[in-house]
């Protein structure tokens, strides 16, 4: 197997951290697509992502990485696009051209400008530099404005409905989700955020995201299932 191939014709498989947000987007899309996968678990806390073997499937060392329709393929956002393409039905982004765009740079605002500097490496880095209260204070602030613009990106001409676009959960909604989970862990409100609100509520009972929840997958299995967990 290369970095580029995986068997063809066998079922796909997640290479995944339990907590990773891009992880759980993965997952969210891939049970909103009804594709049934195995997992295989990366401990981004000891390293292995680090590891030879993960490093032949994402040079990157990152997660997560799908092995699909005889593919290996990284990066959550072109993952997602891939199940779009390769898997229309249900779509994650709308017909519209329009529409389709303002759901994609609402995904984008998070996957590529709120998350990155929250991710474990940046976080370590802060602390190392600064301490443990840095740390917090660095990563509450950048949740919070963040979250803050997406509530107000939310408030655009034909973004109506339960969900970030419509009543049909999408890419948006994927993204959207495991990062109000990380608001949560770190205890940063979104209670006067009302469109944000009523997304998660929306979202607390769909199945396709209470499968994908973190709670399923830690190893300690020590995390609740219920919307508002800081573990």
């Amino acid at each position: 197997m290369t970095a580029l191939t995986a068997p063809p014709g066998e079922r796909p498989v997640l290479h995944d951290h339990w907590r990773s947000s891009a992880s759980y987007r993965v997952r969210i899309a891939l049970n909103l697509k009804d594709v049934a996968f195995d997992r295989a678990a990366v401990d981004l806390v000891v390293g292995e992502h680090r590891r030879h073997d993960h490093l032949e499937l994402n040079p990157q060392g990152l997660v997560p990485v799908l092995q699909i329709d005889g593919l290996v393929l990284t990066q959550s956002l072109a993952i997602i696009e891939y199940l779009e393409e390769t898997r229309p039905g249900p779509p994650l982004l709308p017909g519209d051209h329009a529409a389709r765009a303002h759901v994609r740079a609402l995904a984008l605002a998070i996957a590529c400008d709120l998350h990155p500097v929250s991710n474990l490496a940046v976080l370590a880095r802060v602390e190392a530099l600064a301490g443990a209260e840095a740390r917090a204070a660095w990563n509450r602030d950048n949740i919070a404005h963040g979250l803050q613009a997406v509530e107000a990106m939310l408030d655009h001409r034909g973004s109506t409905g339960r969900f970030c676009h419509g009543d049909r959960p999408g890419m948006a909604d994927c993204a959207l989700i495991p990062q109000l989970y990380n608001a949560a862990r770190w205890q940063v409100p979104i209670d006067h955020l009302p469109r944000l609100s009523a997304i998660a509520d929306a979202c607390a009972f769909h199945p396709a995201f209470t499968a994908a929840h973190p709670a399923h997958f830690n190893p300690s299995r020590e995390a609740k299932i219920v919307r508002g967990d800081s573990s």
